[in-house]
């Protein structure tokens, strides 16, 4: 039988770290500026590694079709995001590598075959984040438009998640009578080495946060004022006390970081890059999309952070010294939520300083335990 590795998303740090998006081309900064993320292969392979070393605990991609125009045509180039998380489980030790996919343009019985196969790539690293729609472009471009209303889309990926739950249990061909599937005979082997993969959902809406509270691990959702997430992660950990769960349901977000060894310094890059260099038409065009169509953010807030658009895709600002940048991260952990994505504006060249400084910071606060790539004690699941 396969060896099973952890998966770092159930360790022991109060505060878990990853990056989003390195596979599309700026990653989170919709920016002109020359040094800005270039999305090939070997940038992601040197990205991920040393995320591997460094004891972060997931890799996370978006996937996106079409781009958002401007200048740079934001996230018009991107790696696929199952193909992507395949080769990067087959490339590292440690971290848990998560694919992207829209539960209407995947079939759930193609999808419960390749997380399987990715979690036997990775020894048991595998996670998949579920998208249930918002972008209608996107839907445009693959010949059709967004399909059924925003509750119907809900109940489309309830079903889509469902049967991929019964694929991973049953080792025996069943059938499926449901209102979106009906399926013959149908089976998925292997199964993942892994009962319990991890699962990621983004969710801003009522229904979003349903969806969420029933069947994900982890949920995502937007820090634009710390007092307001306070407010809504309680009110989400209220509704997801009352259903059977796994694993209690951790809340997520995400943030850009401009570090630097003084305050000076990261500000006046975050105001080079942001600023003075953003692709503000791109900015823009992500804005009115999000306006029509997703309630990722609050839309009395969009416009109001169209800055942190331009800087982290909306993300949750972290910008100064080390310390300033763990004493952010300290903020979010106070707020109620479990960890956050990270984004810079070239993973690959920024995140050492990241490491080397900030890291031992949040050590030091007993926010993460110090990791050794060599060397890893067993998680509490394990020693349970």
């Amino acid at each position: 039988m396969a060896e099973i590795k952890a998966n770092r998303m159930f360790n022991n740090n109060k505060f878990k770290l990853g990056f989003f998006a390195s596979n599309c081309s700026g990653g989170m900064a919709v920016t002109k500026v020359g040094e800005r993320w270039d999305n090939s292969w070997e940038n992601n392979l040197k990205m991920a590694q040393l995320a591997d070393e460094a004891g972060l605990e997931f890799l996370l991609p978006i996937a996106r079709w079409i781009g958002y125009g401007g200048e740079t045509n934001f996230h018009g180039n991107v790696l696929e995001t199952t193909t992507w998380a395949s080769a990067l489980l087959a490339a590292t030790r440690h971290i848990s590598v998560f694919t992207t996919v829209h539960t209407s343009f995947n079939h759930p019985v193609v999808v419960a075959k390749q997380l399987a196969t990715m979690d036997h790539i990775g020894q048991g690293r595998a996670g998949l984040n579920v998208v249930c729609g918002w972008n209608r472009p996107e839907y445009e471009a693959l010949g059709g438009d967004l399909p059924y209303d925003h509750e119907s889309r809900y109940a489309f990926g309830q079903e889509w998640f469902e049967v991929i739950q019964k694929l991973w249990r049953e080792e025996k061909p069943f059938d499926w009578e449901g209102h979106y599937f009906r399926l013959k005979q149908t089976y998925s082997l292997p199964h993942p080495l892994r009962k319990d993969v991890p699962i990621f959902n983004a969710a801003g809406s009522g229904e979003g946060r349903k969806f969420a509270v029933r069947n994900a691990d982890f949920l995502f959702t937007s820090a634009i004022s710390l007092d307001r997430s306070a407010k809504e992660i309680a009110e989400i950990k209220q509704q997801a006390a009352n259903v059977v769960r796994k694993h209690p349901l951790n809340l997520l977000t995400f943030s850009y970081v401009v570090c630097r060894p003084t305050r000076e310094e990261a500000e006046a890059y975050h105001q080079h890059y942001s600023q003075s260099h953003a692709d503000w038409a791109a900015v823009d065009n992500i804005i009115r999309l999000m306006f029509e169509n997703a309630e990722s953010f609050p839309k009395d807030q969009l416009q109001l952070i169209r800055d942190r658009f331009s800087a982290g895709h909306g993300g949750y600002p972290l910008v100064g010294t080390p310390d300033d940048v763990a004493d952010g991260l300290e903020k979010l952990y106070h707020a109620g939520f479990s960890g956050t994505t990270l984004a810079f504006v070239n993973y690959a060249e920024d995140f050492p300083y990241f490491r080397d400084e900030v890291l031992p910071r949040l050590e030091a606060r007993g926010l993460r335990e110090p990791f050794d790539p060599a060397y890893r004690k067993p998680d509490a699941e394990e020693a349970a």
